[in-house]
């Protein structure tokens, strides 16, 4: 995603908290009404309403303050203190921590008809306080359910092929279609991680045994290249020792020393029969 159309989500965020946030002026006569009698109720009480009237939240929290039911102008507050008025003012923490789920495996029917049980993790954030409070009743269960659909939509348009080697594509277009989605909830996914894809039983059996054929024929085709790289040295070497007769007895020798080397009880020497004729002519 680019830089534009961040500046451009960026600002309908800020848009849409605009238009949720309605100011003191719109909670009428009345509510002015009630709001200074809340305000004459805290000086008048005081010092002791003074610790109902600040609040605290932590570094990692946010305050969505409500007066008279109505969004209080300025957005979220905090971290730290800050101030409400008794009887007219309530709000609600919000934690904008990262936070992580499973996604419960999902049975997916795949492009090319196949059955497989997909799991998953996903690492999303509130980065609109205003807006996980005020547009959506809970932003956790939503984005988990979404999370859901979303898997077995994306996985229903790939082949089992795909699904197996590109993970981290799939993850990446679950993570953007996620994140425009519940960018009007208020809430940025990070990351979309696939788990673990689960095979049907037999399928796995006819994968393992087709993966076992093609190792075996690989395996025939290496021999057979080795035993023609054999058949072409040992020519060369006939060639080479048809030259020179004296090679062929160097052979022997050679042979021979190989046999003994191995320890063998029995040992036969070849001889020549030109030796032989020597011996039957004395």
């Amino acid at each position: 995603m680019d830089n534009e159309e961040l500046t451009m989500k960026a600002a309908k965020r800020r848009e849409r908290q605009s238009a949720l946030e309605s100011g003191d002026s719109d909670i009428g006569f009345c509510g002015w009404m009630l709001v200074g009698l809340s305000l004459l109720l805290m000086l008048v009480t005081l010092p002791i309403s003074i610790w109902m009237c600040i609040k605290i939240v932590k570094e990692y929290e946010r305050a969505i303050i409500f007066r008279l039911g109505r969004l209080l102008r300025g957005g979220a507050k905090g971290p730290g203190l800050f101030f409400i008025l008794p009887c007219t003012d309530s709000f609600i923490n919000v934690d904008m921590r990262t936070i992580t789920f499973d996604i419960p495996p999902q049975e997916v029917l795949t492009k090319d008809s196949v059955t497989v049980s997909v799991d998953g993790v996903v690492y999303y954030r509130v980065q609109n306080a205003t807006l996980a409070v005020a547009n959506i009743t809970n932003a956790d269960a939503a984005t988990r359910l979404l999370a859901q659909t979303t898997l077995r939509n994306v996985l229903g348009t790939k082949n089992l092929a795909e699904i197996l080697s590109d993970r981290e594509e799939i993850a990446h277009s679950m993570q953007s279609t996620l994140d425009d989605a519940t960018d009007d909830w208020g809430i940025k996914v990070e990351r979309v991680e696939i788990k673990d894809v689960k095979l049907p039983l037999q399928l796995q059996r006819a994968m393992a045994a087709e993966a076992e054929a093609t190792r075996e024929a690989r395996a025939k085709v290496i021999a057979a290249e080795g035993e023609m790289n054999a058949s072409r040295a040992l020519k060369e070497a006939s060639l080479v020792i048809a030259e020179s007769p004296s090679a062929l007895q160097l052979r022997y020798l050679q042979t021979l020393n190989t046999i003994a080397a191995e320890k063998n009880s029995t040992i036969i020497f070849p001889l020549p029969l030109e030796m032989m004729q020597g011996f039957t002519k004395h």
